[in-house]
């Protein structure tokens, strides 16, 4: 069985396109082009289900066309539309490259570099500004700037920051 903290989100399904199954998908983190997967995972009726994929291409930057295997109708792609779209950490802890997205990072645990105390459990990653923010379990919006990461321990997933005074306390 796969568990949520056992992945990450890189994405949602959008519209069917075409009549043999494919499915649009936009996406956050185009992990699953850099790293050797042979599925992603949907999030379906609330379940972790992975779906393995046939083909997929780039349609834009931030738009991909995939084929899952077993999806081979308009109708069934139309079912999965509004789908999210999960990567497992485990293949993308094993890329070759050093870069991880903040994608990733969801579900870490953010520590404050001044005193070595945990602030929050990131929730999600708000980028749709120039001003990227991690957002806290408890609604706390801590700028994630890379300047301000002290490190990052992917094993024991924790982030080490240097808070700006007062960012705590708004």
């Amino acid at each position: 069985m796969i568990r949520r903290e056992d992945v990450y989100k890189i994405g949602k399904l959008g519209k069917a396109h075409g009549i043999k199954g494919e499915v649009s998908m936009m996406v956050d983190d185009d992990i699953f082009d850099r790293v050797d997967a042979e599925y992603l995972v949907l999030e379906v009726d609330g379940i972790m289900v992975p779906f393995f994929m046939e083909e997929y291409r780039f349609k834009t930057d931030e738009t991909a066309l995939v084929k899952f295997e077993g999806v081979d109708t308009q109708e069934r792609a139309k079912e999965l539309t509004g789908t999210e779209v999960f990567f497992p950490r485990e293949l993308a802890d094993n890329a070759d490259d050093d870069t991880l997205s903040y994608a990733q990072l969801v579900g870490f645990t953010l520590l404050n570099a001044a005193d070595g105390k945990a602030v929050g459990v990131v929730e999600a990653v708000d980028e749709q500004t120039i001003n990227i923010m991690f957002e806290l379990a408890d609604g706390r919006l801590i700028p994630a700037s890379e300047e301000l990461i002290a490190g990052i321990d992917t094993e024991k997933k924790v982030i080490t920051m240097i808070i700006p005074e007062g960012i705590l306390e708004l």
